[in-house]
């Protein structure tokens, strides 16, 4: 448990933490499940910047920016990066969708994540990112203004990361060898993930300031949204990577926030 916690921490989170001291397919998969967990420090983080600009009198706007730019720098900017590169990735691999044959389709999946390895951002990753961010900021913002934005903050960041065990769940395979992807694919028990999920859920529901069934609501349409970015990169890309992962956090807080944002 020790280890998967660490580990957890250490991928999802800029926190200091010692490295585990050996990582297998079941501490992986530990440590999806305990995401929500692990992003506790990066929902106190932003809370903090919340409750701050409430006690200042900032504008709704520029707390609500300032919060998701702390939770950026909380994760070294990691799930927009992946966001940023599997909207290029996928941008890439419609192209395999039209080619004529089974050959041609994984050419142009292979350059579909060899573009998504190298990082570099293109115009359709450059656009879904400034998309995100701005909607991002608008549905925090609304919360913020709506007189729940501390509840809303902190549920956005753990309905984001309690997505992730889905995305490990065994079935779903890894999109290629090697990377944090093929590390901890298909390790989540369904079970367990499913059960996580509804725990993040239940506990959405006692979030003060808001109707009982808001938060639930934002987690579950949070996993349902992210759900279909996963299966579309799932049948584009053949599989989960990191980028893969890092881009559904970020869809499922955006979910999250949106549904919490009067």
């Amino acid at each position: 448990m020790r280890d998967a916690l660490r580990m957890a921490a250490g991928t999802l989170t800029a926190l200091p933490v010692p490295a585990p001291r050996a990582v297998d397919r079941r501490v992986a998969g530990t440590a999806m499940l305990l995401a929500p967990v692990a992003a506790i420090p990066l929902a106190a983080l932003a809370l903090g910047v919340v409750l701050l600009g409430d006690l200042t009198g900032l504008p709704a706007l520029v707390t609500a920016a300032l919060a998701i730019g702390a939770v950026a720098l909380g994760t070294r900017g990691l799930h927009l990066d992946g966001l940023t590169d599997t909207a290029d990735g996928l941008a890439a691999a419609a192209k395999a969708a039209l080619a004529p044959t089974a050959d041609a389709r994984t050419a142009h999946r292979e350059r579909a994540l060899e573009i998504m390895r190298r990082g570099d951002s293109g115009p359709a990753g450059i656009a879904t990112l400034v998309l995100v961010l701005l909607v991002q900021c608008a549905a925090l913002a609304g919360a913020v203004a709506a007189g729940h934005g501390p509840a809303a903050v902190v549920l956005g960041v753990l309905a984001g990361r309690a997505m992730l065990p889905l995305c490990c769940a065994r079935g779903i395979p890894s999109a290629r060898p090697g990377g944090l992807g093929d590390a901890v694919a298909g390790t989540a028990s369904i079970p367990w993930a499913c059960a996580g999920l509804l725990v993040v859920a239940g506990l959405s529901a006692l979030a003060p300031g808001l109707p009982w069934w808001q938060g639930p609501a934002a987690v579950l349409g949070a996993c349902a949204i992210a759900g279909v970015l996963l299966a579309r990169c799932v049948r584009r890309l053949g599989g989960i990577t990191g980028d893969v992962l890092g881009a559904c956090v970020e869809t499922a807080t955006t979910t999250a926030w949106l549904v919490l944002s009067t």
